[in-house]
């Protein structure tokens, strides 16, 4: 009887020597089981807060960059552009609106027969970012269907009117098969200042993989355009259309919208 009460006493002692031990062991795994939950929910976090982009320049250093012209409202500057385009053997892009194409069908045409890239505006220049995706679609199918119509191409690059975007308008567009495609450079050349302001505005810092922005009804975009094209030539500088700009591949854009080479990762989170 003493001997069963002394086996009973021990074995009581060592269950209090192992409480401890296993409360511990529970924390432990309990701090790192809600460890991870705080990392995944960190990575998730990132995630779901990640801005999509489109591109704004391009990481090039060979001396290349792009000019383009979006053209919603005039046409009648549109020749002369196109004119000293030829003068000083520029190719460019043209992001077209599709009511303007429907009002000047012929100068759609000169544009593409010139060799000129043509980029999709939408087609009645909306802020993209307040429609329906439905809307967004149709904004994107009708222009390149009727750009289909006149030059036998549909357009790769999309840029939405006014600059304005959010997600799902730069999701929708790539859904569509575009590279939705900003600006790093703008002429500002819209605020009619003249042209010097619009020459200054459109040089002074232009560099390597830049994507310049003017508009072919600007009222000094003429008198303007012969001496930028100028300033390039002297600055090393090579314009070419926004697509030849753009890098072939895998690619991913940084947070200033700049496009460089290389697969886009998940970033680490502690």
């Amino acid at each position: 009887m003493i001997k069963q009460v002394k086996k009973q006493k021990a074995l009581a002692a060592s269950v209090r020597r192992r409480q401890p031990m296993a409360a511990w062991l529970a924390l432990t795994l309990l701090v790192i089981a809600g460890a991870a939950y705080v990392s995944q929910a960190k990575t998730a976090e990132v995630v779901a807060r990640k801005r999509e982009l489109p591109v704004y320049s391009v990481d090039r250093d060979d001396g290349s960059i792009a000019i383009s012209f979006d053209a919603a409202w005039g046409g009648d500057k549109t020749m002369r552009i196109l004119d000293i385009l030829d003068e000083y053997q520029v190719k460019t892009t043209f992001f077209l609106v599709d009511t303007w194409t429907q009002k000047y069908p012929e100068l759609v045409k000169e544009i593409h027969a010139r060799g000129h890239e043509i980029g999709n505006h939408s087609t009645t220049h909306p802020q993209m970012s307040k429609i329906s995706v439905e809307q967004m679609r149709k904004e994107l199918k009708v222009m390149a269907d009727n750009l289909e119509k006149l030059t036998g191409e549909r357009p790769a690059l999309f840029r939405p009117p006014y600059g304005d975007y959010s997600n799902q308008v730069i999701l929708t567009a790539r859904e569509e098969g575009y590279v939705p495609v900003q600006w790093s450079v703008d002429s500002l050349d819209w605020k009619n200042r003249g042209a010097e302001d619009m020459i200054s505005r459109a040089t002074r810092q232009t560099k390597s993989g830049d994507i310049v922005l003017f508009h072919n009804d600007a009222k000094y975009i003429a008198d303007a355009l012969p001496a930028i094209l100028k300033s390039y030539r002297e600055q090393g500088l090579k314009v070419i259309p926004v697509s030849q700009l753009l890098l072939q591949g895998e690619t991913t854009i940084d947070a200033q919208g700049r496009q460089h080479p290389g697969a886009a990762t998940v970033p680490e989170v502690h």
